[in-house]
């Protein structure tokens, strides 16, 4: 199953809340996509933040049991597509596998609008609802490219009737 990686600094915000809402789009669009976050300076085993697991539950999203994960050059090789929150996080993932820059890109230049993502760790709880709301339409956008993307693939790779 293709397997697409969210990125941020510390895997207790940004990229938790990526991942939680990805889960949930994808159930809903039926797409066939595992989806899993990291952090490039995480503390394995670190919850994600009451703030952002809140923010997540106002609409349905349970992210209680989400464990901060160190990326590794591993988990970039598994993946076949990775998203960072900023450009700084993407020119980091680059530098530790150069060979695999090709599937490397910040979340919203995939989603098609550029930019990067401030970290709100810190921030209270309104800040990290309209968090979550930019975060959906950016993973909704970056979802339907990918569906896109992987649907002429698909259909190139076909055999011929």
């Amino acid at each position: 199953m293709p397997k697409l990686l969210f990125v941020c600094t510390g895997n207790t915000c940004r990229s938790s809340m990526a991942e939680g809402i990805a889960r949930q789009l994808i159930a809903e669009k039926g797409l066939n996509l595992e989806v899993m976050s990291a952090g490039v300076f995480a503390l394995p085993g670190t919850p994600a933040t009451e703030e952002a697991v809140e923010a997540l539950s106002d609409d349905g999203i349970d992210i209680s049991g989400h464990r901060a994960t160190l990326l590794t050059k591993e988990l970039i090789k598994e993946a076949d597509l990775v998203l960072t929150m900023t450009a700084e996080h993407r020119r980091m993932v680059r530098e530790m596998v150069p060979e695999y820059s090709n599937k490397i890109f910040t979340l919203a230049e995939y989603a098609g609008v550029g930019g990067d993502l401030p970290d709100p760790f810190g921030q209270p709880l309104t800040v990290y609802r309209e968090y979550a709301g930019r975060l959906r339409g950016l993973v909704g956008a970056a979802l339907e490219r990918w569906r896109r993307e992987n649907e002429s693939s698909e259909q190139e790779n076909a055999p011929e009737a």
